[in-house]
């Protein structure tokens, strides 16, 4: 009976026995895993990426960007100086293409440009400091612009200089020209003789190429160079020519060999009473001979 009794009270008290707190130990243990899953939560997470780098200190983040600009900086200078140029125009290989792109004055070019392309726009002025600082230039082409004047030293420096184009557009006179240019294209102006200086084309001794038609000269320019091999002076106001024009009038013997062609059709002359003005050539001028 005693047994029993004891039994039962065993039963009665074990409920109200609670169990024993963590000890310091546990409780530590049970934190820090906490904050690890809360530190990993919050930075490990490739969402949160960004919190952690906020955590670099200023110096830091100073290092870096000097590290950065170091890297970069010299490319980065040189693209923005040519980015306005070439969105504007097309830059490819040396060459700038600016057509029919509205530009009132010739662009900033890339230093190592050779060839440019601005025409058919509406530029009105050339002067020497537009090329000042591009000095391999090759090919300049203006077709088709408003130009009315250039500064007589604009092509003067530029001594690789070959090719030049200027037609169609208001020009009066002729500025000083480059000593390597092959080709000159100035037709479709407003030129008159006294716009062209009697030493113009003296010294161009690579001369090949000379287009000066549908203009306004009056007489056919003087010191025309032995390198010549086609010359177009037509629809111009020419009303003479002498013996000295394209042959020299005290040598007989005198054979112009490298003239291919020249064509004088359109102006107010009758070459036919002007026989001697062509002996040297090999063949006889295109016009109106009667």
């Amino acid at each position: 009976m005693k047994i029993l009794q004891s039994t039962l009270l065993l039963l009665l008290f074990v409920p109200l026995i609670k169990p024993a707190p963590p000890t310091q130990q546990n409780t530590d243990n049970f934190e820090e895993i906490l904050f690890t899953r809360d530190y990993e939560d919050q930075y490990l997470d490739g969402k949160h990426i960004k919190k952690k780098e906020s955590m670099m200190t200023s110096d830091e983040k100073s290092l870096q960007l000097q590290k950065d600009e170091s890297s970069t900086s010299l490319p980065l200078k040189k693209e923005n100086d040519e980015m306005p140029t070439c969105l504007l125009c097309v830059c490819l290989s040396g060459s700038v293409y600016c057509e029919e792109v509205d530009i009132v004055t010739v662009p900033p070019l890339p230093k190592e440009s050779a060839y440019l392309y601005a025409r058919f726009n509406k530029i009105k002025k050339l002067t020497a400091k537009d090329f000042a600082e591009i000095p391999n230039l090759r090919r300049l082409d203006f077709t088709g612009n408003l130009i009315e004047d250039i500064e007589d030293t604009t092509f003067s420096k530029l001594s690789l200089l070959e090719e030049l184009t200027l037609a169609e557009n208001q020009l009066l006179k002729l500025p000083v020209l480059p000593p390597k240019l092959t080709l000159f294209n100035a037709k479709y102006n407003k030129i008159k003789s006294r716009g062209i200086k009697a030493n113009t084309f003296k010294k161009l001794s690579n001369l090949s190429f000379l287009y000066l038609d549908h203009n306004a000269l009056e007489s056919v320019p003087l010191n025309l160079p032995e390198s010549l091999r086609v010359i177009h002076l037509q629809f111009n106001n020419i009303t003479s020519i002498t013996d000295d024009t394209f042959c020299k009038a005290n040598d007989t013997r005198y054979i112009r060999n490298q003239i291919e062609e020249i064509r004088l059709e359109g102006n107010p002359i009758a070459l036919g009473k002007h026989p001697n003005s062509f002996i040297c050539l090999k063949r006889l001028p295109i016009g109106s001979y009667f």
